[in-house]
């Protein structure tokens, strides 16, 4: 008698997948040598950058950067790209992220769900249905929430190729089929009971659930990647929602797509696994980095600025000019450090010393952390 399967693939990528297993996955499928060895490298390099993200003293210094540039790579993958001047620039002159335009605006879009999101997490202290709607509307400023039955989604084939624009998968659809696939994630999110236990286990399923499941019109990448930052702050891996995971995954975005259908098409778990926890090790190796470049880069900024100047409150404003890349007047008048006068004079010397770069773009004056700028770079 023929031995039944661990995982029913889909048989017609051109017909809605509506037999998406369900959650979880058998057992077998992630209990190799290769998945637990990866594992255990993931979880050491993970709670090393946890332990030193726990020590910076001021997180918002770090979290404005990193956050600003893990939107913009995550809104790349889904190629919708801008420059970092371009970002930093935007950043810097909206009061809120709805005040960008044309990309920069939909990667601070991006970067405000993921605020959004953890915040509601930590109120909620639970995954649910309005946490992922919210993340999506506030992705593609949408007023809809979960695709309707009748709409006729496809992942199609990119590039210019003979197979170009031929769907490559189809996702589930019809009444009520997606929001009964979408409970069954939640559920498995929420419930520790239901193995695996391991977060970073955890996190590759639901990643690939999620994104099979394809419950929004559009952005569903993006949601799903803002997901994984979360599961890892909500289950206690990272306090701070730090880790750089999207530069992984569009420096390796061929591999990510090909391990993602790899499952749906030959049930072929351990690749995806093996991507996965490769992709939080290395990830969280490059964070560790440039945590501890950042942290050094201020303190010898500080240094400097003690000593070459006539600033009082340095540590506020090192803490303002490393909050952001590019810094205006503003930022330090708003945030009640200076009055605009002190404030600006104050910038100006800093240029005047080297610590920032003066720029004026489009009339506007920018007082450009250089060094802070160079780490995020790499």
């Amino acid at each position: 008698m023929p031995q039944m399967p661990l995982y029913t693939v889909n048989p017609d990528r051109n017909e809605p997948w509506n037999a998406l297993p369900e959650l979880p996955i058998h057992q077998e499928l992630y209990r190799s040598l290769p998945v637990y060895e990866q594992l255990g490298k993931a979880k050491e390099a993970l709670a090393l950058l946890a332990g030193r993200s726990v020590a910076i003293p001021n997180p918002g210094v770090l979290i404005n950067s990193i956050t600003l540039q893990e939107a913009k790579d995550s809104s790349a993958i889904e190629n919708i790209f801008t420059t970092d001047d371009e970002l930093y620039q935007a950043f810097s002159d909206a009061r809120t992220e709805l005040e960008a335009s044309g990309s920069a605006k939909e990667v601070l879009r991006y970067r405000q769900a993921l605020w959004q999101g953890y915040n509601y997490l930590n109120q909620q202290k639970k995954f649910d249905l309005n946490y992922f709607i919210k993340l999506y509307q506030e992705i593609k400023e949408a007023g809809d929430g979960i695709r309707p039955p009748f709409a006729r989604t496809y992942i199609r084939m990119g590039g210019s190729g003979p197979n170009a624009g031929k769907p490559i998968y189809t996702p589930p659809r019809g009444e009520g089929v997606v929001e009964s696939k979408l409970d069954n994630l939640i559920q498995f999110l929420n419930d520790p009971d239901i193995s695996p236990a391991e977060p970073l286990l955890k996190l590759a399923i639901a990643h690939y659930q999620f994104e099979v499941i394809h419950p929004f019109r559009d952005g569903n990448g993006r949601v799903g990647r803002i997901m994984n930052i979360h599961l890892l702050t909500h289950s206690g891996l990272l306090e701070l929602p730090i880790l750089y995971l999207s530069r992984y995954i569009i420096q390796n975005k061929e591999d990510y797509y090909e391990t993602l259908a790899g499952v749906s098409q030959r049930g072929d778990w351990e690749s995806w696994f093996m991507f996965m926890l490769k992709a939080v090790e290395s990830t969280a190796r490059l964070t560790y980095q440039k945590v501890n470049d950042i942290i050094e880069t201020k303190e010898s900024l500080l240094d400097v600025i003690r000593k070459k100047t006539s600033v009082r409150r340095p540590e506020q404003l090192t803490e303002a000019i490393f909050s952001q890349p590019y810094v205006k007047v503003n930022h330090l008048v708003d945030n009640g450090i200076y009055a605009e006068n002190t404030a600006r004079n104050y910038l100006n010397e800093l240029s005047e010393i080297g610590v920032l770069e003066k720029r004026q773009i489009k009339g506007k004056h920018y007082y450009v952390n250089m060094e802070l700028e160079q780490i995020l770079s790499y």
